[in-house]
């Protein structure tokens, strides 16, 4: 052990250790070297900021750079179409020269979704299955039922659409609601025989809605129309409905107004 130790003093010994250590950070230092030069290593171009651009102007500055990209596109809700959301790599991250830059866009075009079945729903419950689906709520107005909440109809733009029905994904739903005054009964009006301006005027005096209109024979003049049936309609055992029930009309054709009575030849007095 003694000589071993002895050994290790010696300049052989010192001079080989010293060499050995040498060569091995000799081989690290090319090793680090050579990899940097082959990869390039803190040289390149940085990426310019995307997110947020109009992918016009994106793309504008990538073809500028020297940059090649893809582009994927996606639909989010209050985000302007055509706008640079996502980009890869971030922006200030330096890259070679000819790079392919991956961006994500706003799409231009809300994919559709269907109108979720709402009928019996409240509000609240219709304002969390629209959310699910895409959609919102816009107004929401009143109207005579005997459920308060209770989802009457719903609207897109004015017009009533139906369970199932196609709309642009983030489209804003009008409600029609009910005010739960329905559980009082009034008279059935009788609406037969009566123009139909008049029928909608007795409708809404009676506390009464308006339901469908069924069209019977040729119609020549839609100012001019007598109501020839109704639905629900007053009889011997029912006389009253609840407030806000629909009232379904049939209408015909009514008589020309320019038609005249014919007069009577005057008679000839006797002498």
């Amino acid at each position: 052990m003694s000589k071993f130790w002895t050994y290790l003093k010696t300049k052989h010994f010192v001079n080989h250790f010293l060499g050995a250590i040498g060569t091995v950070m000799a081989v690290v230092l090319f090793a680090y070297l050579s990899l940097g030069y082959y990869t390039r290593h803190g040289s390149g171009i940085p990426v310019p900021q995307l997110k947020g651009l109009a992918i016009d102007r994106a793309t504008a500055l990538l073809d500028e750079q020297g940059f090649k990209y893809q582009i994927d596109s996606v639909y989010v809700q209050d985000k302007a179409p055509g706008t640079v959301i996502e980009q890869d790599p971030d922006a200030g991250t330096n890259v070679k020269e000819n790079r392919t830059i991956y961006l994500t866009m706003v799409t231009t075009q809300a994919p559709p979704v269907s109108l979720p079945d709402l009928e019996q729903s409240t509000y609240r419950e219709a304002v969390a299955i629209l959310s699910n689906n895409g959609l919102k709520v816009g107004d929401t107005t009143y109207a005579s039922d005997i459920a308060r909440d209770r989802i009457l109809e719903v609207r897109l733009n004015g017009q009533v659409i139906k369970t199932g029905q196609k709309l642009p994904k983030g489209s804003k739903l009008d409600l029609v609601l009910g005010d739960g005054a329905g559980a009082n009964e009034v008279d059935i009006p009788d609406l037969v025989n009566q123009d139909l301006d008049g029928a909608r005027f007795a409708i809404r005096g009676a506390g009464l809605s308006m339901g469908t209109i069924t069209y019977e024979g040729s119609i020549t003049d839609s100012t001019n129309l007598v109501v020839v049936s109704q639905f629900p309609m007053k009889t011997d055992s029912t006389s009253k409905t609840s407030i806000g029930t629909r009232i379904n009309l049939t209408v015909t054709q009514g008589k020309p107004t320019n038609e005249q009575p014919q007069q009577q030849p005057p008679q000839q007095q006797q002498p």
